[in-house]
């Protein structure tokens, strides 16, 4: 499956947000956290254009194509549970997602490509394909590689930019991480005590969006907007359709 693999630093910026790890990435944001190009001009959001960002937020972050994201949005409906809460936990359970979050490389496309290259086991048993799902009880380790232990050994003493999650244990001196899902049944995803699942930070709400296609070879895309706060309620949304109405009459 391909991966983007253009300019990252101008999707940080255009996406407001770190999207992509590097460190020319990451600075190039912090120093200009504006949309690249000259001559920006300030256009009103629309529903849209929402759900088209937040579906490009989570392709870029977890490195997938159009036809992948919709692959786990079709398998997330027929799990039994919130399809948004079900669909972050498939992407989070991507092998290369559990490499990075364990601490074994520093970004994901680096994690991509130990894994294409042979440098993980998955129970004893070498996996090479990065959209792997991890299980609960998986156990992650290193190929036994001298020259593999020693560089994912200094790895994983490196400082890490982001903290350590609740559902995945890693043991730095054996080089070994186990995944601990919780239950989809329990309502442990829906606790706000753990910040390192992206569904569990209020409310999540699901949008789908079609586009009529141009052609008829060409099926309708998929847009997804990820609210991951509370809705809001009829009045207050009655009253935000009257404020904008009042002032693009002018009255």
């Amino acid at each position: 499956m391909g991966h983007y693999t253009g300019p990252k630093a101008r999707i940080n910026r255009r996406l407001g947000g770190i999207i992509f790890e590097d460190a020319g990435a990451r600075k190039a944001y912090e120093n200009r956290d504006f949309p690249p190009g000259m001559h920006q001009r300030r256009r009103k959001v629309t529903d849209y254009g929402i759900a088209l960002t937040e579906k490009q937020k989570i392709k870029y972050y977890y490195g997938l194509r159009e036809k992948k994201l919709r692959r786990y949005f079709e398998k997330a409906k027929h799990i039994k549970g919130n399809t948004g809460e079900n669909l972050m936990i498939l992407c989070e359970r991507r092998l290369d997602n559990v490499v990075r979050r364990a601490g074994f490389c520093s970004t994901r496309p680096q994690a991509r490509q130990g894994i294409v290259h042979g440098h993980f086991c998955v129970n004893g048993q070498k996996v090479d394909r990065p959209s792997y799902l991890v299980r609960p009880g998986d156990t992650i380790t290193i190929r036994n590689r001298p020259n593999l232990k020693k560089l994912y050994a200094e790895l994983a003493q490196a400082p890490r930019q982001e903290g350590g999650t609740g559902w995945l244990g890693f043991d730095a001196s054996e080089l070994q991480a186990t995944g601990h899902f919780p239950d989809r049944r329990t309502s442990a995803c829906r606790s706000k005590s753990t910040p390192s699942w992206p569904s569990c930070r209020g409310s999540t709400t699901i949008e789908i969006h079609t586009k009529k296609p141009r052609t008829l070879s060409r099926g309708p895309r998929l847009f997804l907007r990820l609210q991951l706060v509370s809705k809001p309620s009829d009045a207050s949304r009655t009253h935000l359709h009257d404020h904008s109405r009042t002032s693009a009459t002018g009255f």
